[in-house]
């Protein structure tokens, strides 16, 4: 996102938590009072999108700099950003930026968590997030599964042909579809298709599909496909990806099968928020707050 937009997103959402204004600090602070701030750690994690934050905050108005860039990690206790700025603007914004970076270190913290249990199992596969991401978040949270060394997958809508079961349910078969979108997307576009059995993958496969996507399926369900893939010589024609009830405790399991993505919205979705806090280090008084 460009630091510009994401400037206007971030009052955007101020916007919603200040409708008339701070009236505590408005009460309490004078006018042009500056002060030197950090957001700071009360738990460990994986830094992201603290820099992209760090340039809107000085299109805002306020110097700021990352101390932990994006995909690093750090310990409780760890400063992750600095400001400093007109004390009113600061803790208008306070909320805010700790709701944004918490929400996206926790993106970034449990990515980092799921990619390291797969590739202990198998080094080569992917590990990819979901469209399923909170509404005005997209593209940061994608960026946050980036940090955290996962694979984005489709940013929105627009990225890629993914023919889905209501798709299918409308046009009336997996060969129907893949032939319609073969027939139509550009050649830049690949087609995959969201499938929930064995016969199901290898029409898709037998049709000319890019990706396969295993939905919803067990374990034993994946390994029953891949090798009728395998068996029917058409393994080496798709990607495969596995999605849909992955979790921590067993995205090993899957992994072990060899797939080549396995993608889950529990990245986006049901990742756990990291605790950070703001804390004022410096009150720097000037002529205007006297005054």
């Amino acid at each position: 996102m460009h630091p510009r937009l994401l400037a206007e997103k971030i009052m955007e959402w101020v916007r919603e938590d200040a409708p008339h204004g701070d009236l505590t600090s408005e009460i309490l602070i004078p006018r042009g009072l500056r002060v030197k701030a950090v957001v700071r750690a009360n738990e460990a994690g994986v830094a992201a999108c603290t820099e992209d934050v760090a340039e809107a905050l000085r299109i805002l108005g306020l110097s700021a700099e990352a101390a932990k860039r994006s995909g690093e990690e750090f310990s409780r206790g760890d400063v992750l950003l600095y400001i400093e700025g007109e004390a009113r603007l600061v803790l208008l914004l306070e909320r805010t930026l700790l709701n944004l970076l918490s929400i996206l270190a926790g993106v970034a913290t449990t990515t980092r968590q799921l990619v390291e249990r797969a590739k202990r199992v198998n080094p080569r596969v992917r590990v990819a997030a979901t469209r399923k991401t909170p509404p005005g978040l997209a593209t940061l949270t994608k960026k946050a599964v980036e940090a955290g060394g996962g694979d984005t997958h489709r940013f929105s809508l627009s990225d890629a042909i993914l023919i889905k079961d209501n798709h299918i349910a409308i046009v009336g078969s997996v060969r129907e579809a893949v032939r319609r979108a073969r027939g139509l997307a550009s050649f830049i576009h690949k087609v995959e298709v969201e499938v929930e059995s064995v016969e199901a993958a290898v029409e898709a496969a037998e049709a000319g599909a890019d990706v396969v996507m295993l939905d919803n399926m067990t374990p034993d369900q994946v390994k029953e496909t891949l090798a009728e893939l395998e068996r029917r010589g058409l393994r080496s024609r798709v990607l495969v990806e596995v999605s849909g009830g992955v979790t921590l405790e067993n995205i090993g399991e899957y992994a072990a099968l060899n797939p080549d993505v396995i993608s889950t919205s529990s990245i986006t979705l049901k990742a756990r928020p990291i605790d950070l806090t703001m804390e004022v280090l410096e009150v720097i008084e000037d002529h205007a707050a006297r005054e």
